[in-house]
């Protein structure tokens, strides 16, 4: 029986799981060209084919799916051997804000632990301001936030979140009344920047919901209880931009950015795999 290289095991988790052989190098600290050929030789040990590529896309296979299980038990057990000589584990404080994560946080958190399993992981979400505030503190060990000016421009950028006026499907605006609009509480950025919008559209509007969260703000929209500025990528399934059907004025994108000072490789690691796993969700 020929043994199967962890790495190649690990690489092909990787692929599976963010879906794109440049995120998985990314969170490996890796060359893509090197991932692709740690999976192709894996697939030859295994004498199955594993995932299906195509320019745009990468799936698994049917074979690759009877696998993915497996795999990840091997991973477990091997990152369980390791901890038997009972090294001191690393706490990694780490803050989101809460218009970056939505439901995609299981799958963050997952590449986290998959990339350093002896890594104790405490994730607060906050607001932005709240989370760079308590990262100047050195309150935190790392924040991924919105950036919504250029008073700080340090950070590693993420990704470009593009905003839409969110909305249920069966969702009405009756002309001539003020918007229904749901928002987080004040101090928000996201919500000072709708309210903008809007008056400068000349647009009239009324608060109807006020959540304490963006899970709670997209279960209003959801529900169809009024439109919400939030981020496409972290809306709530289902919901739509009515923006253009409303006639409501366009908002502008903003700016996810990680900033961090960690040096150690367990928390570099950890990181990377994070930063790959929230670039995945814009594709």
């Amino acid at each position: 029986m020929k043994a199967l290289d962890i790495e190649a095991v690990q690489a092909f988790v990787r692929v599976a799981d963010l879906k794109s052989f440049t995120r998985a190098a990314e969170a490996m600290d890796s060359a893509q060209s090197a991932v692709s050929l740690k999976i192709k030789r894996l697939e030859e040990v295994l004498g199955r084919r594993l995932l299906e590529r195509t320019p745009r896309s990468v799936r698994l296979s049917a074979e690759g799916l009877a696998f993915l299980p497996s795999a990840r038990h091997l991973l477990a057990a091997h990152s369980g051997a390791l901890e038997s000589f009972g090294m001191q584990p690393r706490r990694l404080v780490v803050g989101i804000s809460h218009h970056v994560v939505g439901a995609e946080l299981p799958l963050l958190l997952r590449q986290m632990k998959d990339a350093e399993p002896r890594v104790v992981m405490e994730v607060r979400v906050a607001t932005s301001r709240e989370l760079l505030d308590a990262f100047d503190r050195g309150l935190i060990d790392a924040v991924v936030i919105l950036r919504h000016d250029s008073r700080r421009l340090d950070g590693e950028l993420l990704l470009e979140e593009k905003f839409g006026w969110m909305a249920a499907p069966d969702f009405v605006h009756r002309s001539g009344e003020p918007l229904r609009l749901a928002t987080q509480a004040e101090p928000c950025s996201v919500r000072s920047m709708a309210v903008a919008a809007l008056a400068e559209g000349k647009v009239p509007w009324t608060e109807v919901f006020v959540g304490g969260g963006v899970l709670t703000v997209g279960a209003a929209v959801s529900a169809g209880l009024a439109v919400a500025a939030l981020g496409r990528r972290v809306a709530p399934p289902g919901t739509i931009d009515v923006g253009p059907a409303l006639g409501l004025p366009p908002l502008p994108s903003r700016e996810v950015v990680l900033h961090t000072g960690v040096s150690d490789p367990q928390g570099r690691s950890a990181l990377r795999s994070l930063s790959a796993a929230i670039r995945s969700t814009a594709a």
